[in-house]
């Protein structure tokens, strides 16, 4: 199946800005919600994305973070890395390797909508979280340690919501040749592991941001060891 993002296109120019706070981020998502077919790959993740930064715009608001400017920023800052990959997708440009096989496989008949939402989490927090957690610390010229504990508070909500995904989006009783090997696969992977990872990630390329040649090789082979989790997340069921 060829790439839906591969090589640069006409389209290139077209790509919107990017969302500057969570409730931009709340309304490109809900565009997204209201145009993609709902069987597509992309739509069944943007689905559960848009669900958890609803509840993350909603404890922002009742003061649910230590720092809710930073939670903040963090957040949009993290929604942004997928939206540039739905956009770069959407312009004919490359998408980062953690995303693309979404993007190639999203309309597989074989692949199950919980295989489409596990691998975008894959993605966006195997790779994304990481490289968010360094640029909201640039950008508010602080350490990690300063996002710790919100950090925690919002990987909280994600590994709470995790069970709630599994369940909604697994076959039925009626489909359990299917749901066999799905449930074998759905259990190779831990959101809660993913996230640990991410932080490990991130303070390691904090401290190598005075050594740029070695943070890119560092995010290079973060960003092709998540896209092949990604694909293995995504191999056909049906």
């Amino acid at each position: 199946m060829r790439p839906d993002a591969a090589r640069p296109g006409p389209a290139a120019e077209h790509v919107p800005a990017p969302p500057a706070s969570v409730a931009a981020v709340l309304a490109r998502m809900r565009v997204l919600e209201a145009t993609l077919p709902p069987a597509d790959g992309i739509a069944v993740f943007n689905r559960v994305y848009l669900s958890v930064t609803e509840e993350i715009a909603r404890r922002l608001g009742a003061g649910g973070f230590q720092d809710s400017a930073a939670a903040g920023e963090l957040d949009a800052v993290f929604a942004r890395r997928y939206l540039a990959a739905v956009d770069a997708a959407g312009a004919g440009l490359t998408v980062p390797a953690c995303w693309r096989p979404l993007f190639q496989l999203r309309r597989h008949p074989g692949v199950r909508p919980l295989q489409f939402a596990l691998a975008g989490i894959n993605a966006h927090i195997g790779h994304d979280l990481a490289l968010a957690v360094v640029d909201t610390c640039r950008a508010l010229d602080c350490e990690p340690g300063a996002l710790a504990a919100d950090f925690d508070r919002v990987g909280d909500l994600l590994t709470g919501l995790e069970e709630r995904i599994r369940e909604s989006l697994m076959p039925g009783p009626d489909l359990l040749d299917i749901a066999d090997p799905l449930t074998h696969l759905a259990g190779s992977w831990s959101l809660e592991m993913a996230r640990d990872g991410a932080w490990a990630a991130a303070r390691v390329l904090w401290s190598l941001r005075g050594l740029p040649e070695t943070a890119e090789e560092f995010t290079e082979r973060l960003d092709s060891g998540v896209g092949l989790v990604g694909r293995c997340l995504l191999t056909p069921l049906g």
